[in-house]
């Protein structure tokens, strides 16, 4: 019979660390085959990086006067880098940093000069060799092929060749150009895209768009103005859409669409146009501006008949306040809620979700509280798209008796506030006077709540005279 061969004994075992017992050829813990302990790796340690010993400076220095930064210019170029050799001084190796004796004064460049590469000779640069750690010989990098690779020099950063007025720069090195796709060309940051977070704020309407904790990208646009009519009172104007996710280009397709009905409601509110007639003419525009995103291009060299399928789509919910009227217009499951400025006052919800839940409760085949709990709840039935079934815009009017505010949110917002009271107990007490920072508490709201979508809420407050008592909105 074969003798196997005797393994040293071992302190502790190689898997869990527990000592085995004398004579085991297995752990009795972890079952580790103690008879197959690997043999121990060449020893090849990490080779250091060493420097000379600092040497005391020669007499007490002063302080040290830096040179002022100039300013950033109009275009956000970066102001140039104060180096170590623009001042009297000496590097750790007590070597002097400026005159003739400094590390950088190499013919032709002086102190104010842009660095070059460092001296591969000379004094000292043995003494900051730097190699890879996998190589045997600590000094044979140039007989083995290696390179001898130093740190970059933040000294050697190309200022100058920053990027012109008008583009963009890098937010993390500030010098870099940013390319097409958003990443900067010099340190292969990534740089905040500009629909992340946008908001805006008018005279009477603000709005504030977030990409949320969940999602990629932004799907969400908004678009606020005013205007005037015939008889030289205001009109405010709030859209609010939200991309379709299993749609294609839903980020293009909902800000194409806020454009287009804002357009055009600018277009015909001064023309003297009825306001709910132009809520639903923009609605209109908006449909055919984003089913043009899915058309043919021009020169196709053959004819795609699956071309409308998963083509560009979004939900658009507005809103207008003129003449002591308040319009609203929707398609989709975006949302508006009324919200009266004596908060004991009832609150409402002025949209009805163009959803499967919706239609469920409708039909009366669910109450809302069973059709919301199905997974299917959400599943919008009504959007603007080449491939929507039949275009229905919804418009309603309403004459409020008191002051209020008017919410125009998505999806994003309202599902963490649903009914008219959870909304209003969103919304801060002073909406109405400072309407941006109501918006970025309400976004704010449903970021809390978990961010698991684009987030995008208007808010527009509405300023009537009371006239008695009565319910919080009128149908007009």
């Amino acid at each position: 019979m074969s003798q196997s061969h005797q393994q040293p004994a071992l302190a502790k075992c190689p898997g869990c660390e527990e000592p085995p017992a004398a004579g085991d050829l297995f752990c009795g813990v972890c079952g580790y085959d103690l008879s197959a302990v690997p043999a121990r790796p060449e020893d090849r340690p990490t080779m250091a990086i060493t420097v000379p010993p600092a040497a005391p400076a020669a007499g007490a220095a002063g302080a040290v006067r830096w040179p002022a930064a100039e300013e950033t210019d109009s275009s956000d170029v970066p102001a140039p880098v104060v180096r170590p050799t623009d001042v009297p001084g000496t590097d750790s190796g007590g070597r002097p940093l400026t005159g003739p004796d400094a590390p950088d004064a190499t013919p032709g460049r002086g102190a104010g000069s842009p660095a070059g590469p460092l001296p591969s000779g000379g004094p000292g640069a043995a003494a900051v060799r730097v190699r890879h750690d996998d190589r045997a010989d600590p000094g044979g990098a140039e007989a083995s092929g290696d390179f001898a690779l130093a740190a970059p020099d933040p000294r050697a950063a190309d200022h100058a060749a920053a990027p012109a007025s008008g583009a963009k720069v890098c937010v993390a090195c500030r010098s870099g150009r940013v390319d097409p796709d958003g990443y900067c060309e010099n340190c292969g940051h990534a740089q905040p895209r500009e629909r992340d977070h946008m908001e805006q704020e008018l005279d009477a309407v603000a709005a504030v768009s977030d990409r949320g904790l969940r999602h990629h990208r932004n799907e969400d646009s908004f678009a606020v103005s005013s205007t005037a009519l015939p008889d030289g009172s205001a009109a405010v104007v709030a859209i609010v859409c939200d991309g379709v996710s299993s749609a294609s280009r839903p980020d293009e397709a909902s800000a194409t669409a806020a454009s287009a009905a804002n357009e055009a409601l600018l277009e015909s509110l001064p023309r003297g146009t009825h306001p709910q007639t132009a809520m639903h003419e923009a609605i209109v525009a908006a449909s055919e501006a984003v089913n043009a995103l899915a058309r043919e291009p021009a020169g196709a060299r053959e004819h795609d008949a699956h071309r409308h399928q998963n083509a560009p789509a979004c939900t658009l919910v507005g809103a207008i306040a003129a003449g002591g009227l308040l319009i609203v217009g929707w398609v989709g499951d975006s949302r508006v809620y009324w919200v009266p400025e004596d908060r004991t006052q009832p609150t409402a919800r002025l949209t009805e979700d163009d959803s499967w839940a919706a239609q469920m409760v409708a039909a009366g085949l669910m109450n809302e509280a069973e059709a919301y709990a199905d997974e299917r709840a959400h599943a919008i039935t009504g959007w603007l798209g080449a491939d929507a079934y039949e275009l229905e815009p919804h418009t309603a009017a309403f004459k409020p008796d008191r002051p209020g505010l008017v919410v125009v949110c998505t999806d994003g917002l309202w599902n963490y506030a649903e009914s008219g009271e959870e909304m209003a107990a969103a919304v801060p007490a002073d909406a109405g006077d400072q309407p941006l920072r109501a918006a970025r508490a309400l976004v704010g709201h449903a970021l809390d709540g978990g961010g698991h979508d684009n987030v995008t809420v208007a808010l527009l407050p509405f300023a009537v005279r009371p006239q008695g008592a009565g319910s919080a909105c009128d149908t007009a």
